[in-house]
């Protein structure tokens, strides 16, 4: 079965995206390079599996934002829904079961918080999802997670009510689902963006014609 790829993201609006990285450059730049990361995501999304696998959960209306025409024309041929739920792993999980309700097979779901990746870092844990691993988890370097693949999306359960955003969320994560009996391999480890150095550090890995890298250089 083919993998399908779930970005799950805000709608980047000033103050309610990267306001740890907002308090440090301002928020309306901070929503700026959340819309950027973002559509880098989205374009390497499509280049490793084809648009018709693609899914985004979103919190929030794009058409709000200040790149509305540019995320509308990175989302066309996306599959697009609402995320449900009040925790951010209670959205996760229910994100997982309702691709697991619209057809079985793997699924891998990342966030909107590492413009760097490659088409070879979705590629390759597409690879692991078809050779026997029931789940392949890619750790952030600030002890979270960026990617998160499932053989079937149903066992997104059991990130429910891990908690996220703390220097054990990784480790959490993959507690919960050895828990459960899964078979967990490992990613390449990425730096996510949640301040200015990790802004500076994350344009600096992004590949080249990054939308983030460009705007990063514009705002220093």
């Amino acid at each position: 079965m083919h993998t399908r790829v779930l970005v799950v993201a805000k709608a980047p609006v000033a103050g309610r995206v990267k306001t740890r990285l907002g308090a440090e450059i301002g928020m309306e730049h901070a929503a700026d390079l959340a819309a950027a990361a973002l559509i880098d995501t989205l374009r390497t999304c499509v280049a490793a599996v084809g648009v018709d696998r693609c899914r985004l959960a979103l919190e929030g209306d794009l058409t709000t934002t200040s790149y509305a025409d540019r995320l509308a024309a990175a989302t066309d041929g996306w599959v697009v829904f609402p995320q449900r739920g009040d925790a951010l792993g209670d959205r996760l999980a229910e994100s997982m079961v309702d691709l697991a309700d619209e057809a079985p097979g793997p699924v891998l779901q990342i966030g909107m918080d590492t413009p760097q990746i490659e088409v070879a870092d979705l590629t390759g844990v597409v690879g692991r999802l078809g050779c026997g691993t029931d789940a392949v988890l890619a750790d952030a370097e600030d002890g979270g997670w960026w990617a998160l693949g499932l053989a079937d999306p149903r066992h997104g359960e059991h990130v429910r009510g891990v908690p996220t955003s703390t220097p054990t969320s990784g480790a959490d994560t993959r507690r919960a689902l050895e828990a459960a009996g899964l078979r967990v391999s490992r990613a390449r480890v990425l730096r996510d963006v949640d301040t200015a150095a990790d802004a500076a550090a994350v344009a600096a890995a992004c590949p080249p014609g990054s939308e983030f890298a460009r705007m990063w250089a514009q705002l220093r």
